[in-house]
């Protein structure tokens, strides 16, 4: 009763102000209503149906979705995807943590080596994978005339089925390996001196220390990064487009690739619809079920 009888009392102070908050969230819910919200609920009516580039469309309910399932080039596509995110996530945070450890000491000319390996993070996603994929080159390619050099034969690394994913993870790895390693070296450098002074005087050496100290305080930081790397490898189109184009063998195609081709070369908006959701749900369960899992290894988390 005493509620509704404030909100009457409500003068025109208390609602200028309230209409200028809403003014000021005003275009961030303008961006979020245009640019996600009105595109995701014309992507889920447009997955409903079959729905050819030109031509009319006509709703098929979840047919598409049922096709999926028993898509054997989605299984694959999937298997792919996964390869993908289970051999960059942990080859990019074991390697961001090393060079972050390596690279966390205040020493002089430290920032030289920082900001060379930063620089791909910055370095456009196509001029890099045209890089890599002339250097990956089977006649003339750096890699391949470097191993000549020590009479050692260079493989199709872009042709070959067993490869040519390996070849575009390394890529990746080396393209975004800085972004992670710049959060660690952050997280690092807030860890307490007492705490390494006190296990230096417990005896520990720095393998003990590493696991015992500085793991377990960073693990904030371990958590949002793999959080951020499972997401982008799960997302994954430059590099396949510009170096394999998902071959050979649809050895190297993954999920966003196959979206795009059913969408943009076959013209299949419905059905590259439907993928897309099945991408956005894979990620959200991923991403939640990380959430859960933190409660168990990241530091100072509990239940509440």
């Amino acid at each position: 009763m005493n509620r509704k009888v404030n909100k009457r009392k409500k003068g025109p102070l208390a609602r200028e102000a309230q209409l200028t908050g809403w003014l000021f969230i005003s275009p961030m819910l303008l961006g979020f209503t245009l640019l996600l919200l009105f595109p995701m609920g014309k992507a889920l009516y447009m997955s409903l149906h079959d729905w050819p580039l030109l031509g009319e469309h006509r709703y098929v309910g979840l047919d598409n979705y049922t096709e999926i399932a028993v898509d054997p080039l989605f299984w694959k596509v999937f298997g792919n995807t996964a390869t993908f995110t289970l051999g960059l996530v942990p080859f990019n945070i074991v390697l961001a943590l090393m060079l972050a450890l390596l690279l966390s000491k205040s020493l002089k000319g430290i920032g030289i080596f920082r900001t060379a390996i930063f620089v791909p993070v910055m370095t456009s996603l196509i001029v890099w994978s045209i890089v890599w994929k002339y250097m990956f080159a089977t006649d003339s390619g750096l890699i391949n005339q470097l191993l000549m050099m020590f009479n050692i034969k260079g493989a199709a690394w872009l042709y070959d089925e067993k490869l040519a994913m390996p070849a575009v993870i390394v890529t990746s790895v080396l393209k975004n390996v800085g972004l992670n390693m710049v959060l660690f070296i952050a997280a690092i450098q807030q860890v307490s001196r007492s705490l390494y002074e006190a296990a230096e005087l417990d005896g520990a050496g720095k393998t003990k220390t590493f696991f015992n100290v500085t793991l377990p305080m960073i693990t904030p930081t371990v958590f949002l990064t793999v959080v951020m790397t499972v997401i982008g490898s799960l997302k994954v189109f430059g590099q396949i487009y510009v170096m394999t184009q998902g071959g050979p063998n649809n050895s190297t195609k993954v999920l966003v690739y196959y979206i795009w081709e059913k969408a943009f070369k076959l013209f299949q908006m419905g059905y590259a619809s439907a993928l897309a959701f099945v991408l956005f749900f894979v990620v959200l369960i991923l991403t939640l079920l990380q959430w859960q899992l933190r409660k168990r290894w990241v530091f100072n988390e509990t239940d509440a």
